[in-house]
């Protein structure tokens, strides 16, 4: 993996570009989330030609779990799996380890977890989590790491980073000894832990870039912390973080989320919200965010999104949406699935665009009222 800095605008944000066997990523960009292989109810060509996705997301735990390993090295690894030809970047699930509390235990040399599919246990640890992410073979990997809950005290966050830290290097000594397994290089990045403590933050910022990572990550934010937190622990690391070296901000967030951390200098972001919430009738609109089941689109037979009417979301009605997803049809969260990962691609171009015409500030005071908005 390459990363290139290509412009650097005066509030600070940035535009970049990683190199990748399976395509270039223009950046600041936000990942599509692929969990278990699949964008939920998004066609992989639908990703390619109606959001203009240059990488997804998949997740490590899940497909570890269904369908394991075995199947995916038969396959030649998730790419052709799932008929995606484009990047992928894998989660270590260590995530998984926070969300699945009750259903696991920490030791030093990993994490002991439940499956939440048939209650068989299993075991994490750093070298076969980058083992896992081989047999899959995602363009970047992440190495295991402790989420710890947003409330946790600063004993226990700092002892966690340690562990994550340690983690980490055992990680790195295991993709250093090993090979990809089909032909294309991989690329391993590291994650800042230290939950809202800004010297542990700081103290693990610099551990991990001792242990000189091509790409570094912030996780354990958006886990319940207020977002005036999770900006302050970005002011925290981004400047600490090497600048030429991509810059992760892991599970974040809102439309409103993504441009203030753009603005801190992050280059990449994923999250469920897009298709999630679009499931649910929540639709982000280049004029702010709409609860497309409300009565006040059964007759407005206006475009979903008038500002995106290229994309899919200009062949249908508001009203046509809401009738889909008030009758339930899968149709009606595939539209708004496009809908919202579309409107989060086209955001972050946008901002690109303003990064590279170093007006980002003057373009972050005009968006952030029209798409931060309840229609």
């Amino acid at each position: 993996m390459e990363f290139i800095l290509e412009h650097t605008d005066p509030s600070g944000a940035r535009a970049g570009r990683i190199i990748t066997d399976h395509g270039e990523i223009e950046t600041p960009i936000f990942m599509p989330v692929g969990t278990v292989g699949s964008v939920k109810a998004v066609w992989p060509r639908e990703l390619i030609a109606d959001i203009q996705a240059d990488i997804i997301l998949g997740n490590t735990y899940h497909l570890y779990l269904r369908p394991g390993t075995e199947v995916l090295e038969a396959a030649g690894g998730l790419h052709p799996f799932m008929n995606w030809n484009g990047p992928i970047l894998t989660d270590s699930g260590g995530y998984q380890v926070f969300s699945l509390s009750d259903r696991r235990k920490l030791t030093e040399e990993g994490a002991t977890f439940q499956s939440h599919i048939d209650g068989s246990y299993h075991q994490f640890t750093p070298e076969n989590v980058v083992d896992i992410q081989r047999s899959i073979g995602s363009d970047i990997m992440m190495v295991l790491d402790e989420c710890p809950p947003g409330d946790a005290t600063e004993t226990y966050a700092a002892e966690s980073n340690e562990l994550t830290v340690r983690w980490a290097e055992r990680c790195k000594k295991q993709f250093d000894a090993t090979d990809g397994l089909y032909g294309h290089r991989q690329a391993l990045f590291g994650i800042v832990q230290g939950v809202v403590y800004p010297e542990i933050r700081r103290r693990s910022a610099r551990q991990l870039i001792d242990l000189d990572f091509p790409g570094y990550a912030i996780g354990g934010l958006s886990v319940g912390e207020p977002a005036e937190q999770m900006y302050a622990m970005v002011d925290v690391v981004a400047p600490i973080l090497p600048p030429q070296k991509p810059r992760y901000l892991m599970g974040v967030g809102t439309p409103a989320n993504l441009i203030e951390n753009v603005h801190r200098g992050i280059d990449m972001f994923d999250c469920v919200m897009p298709t999630r919430n679009g499931r649910n009738g929540m639709m982000f609109t280049t004029e702010g965010v709409m609860n497309i089941k409300n009565a006040k689109w059964k007759t407005d037979f206006s475009p979903v999104d008038p500002g995106m009417d290229r994309y899919v979301s200009g062949e249908f009605s508001k009203a046509y949406a809401r009738h889909l997803i008030v009758a339930g049809e899968i149709l009606g969260m595939q539209l708004a699935s496009i809908q919202n990962l579309a409107f989060y691609l086209w955001l972050m171009r946008e901002a690109r665009q303003a990064i590279l015409e170093d007006r980002f500030a003057s373009f972050k005071r005009e968006i952030l009222p029209r798409i931060d908005r309840r229609l």
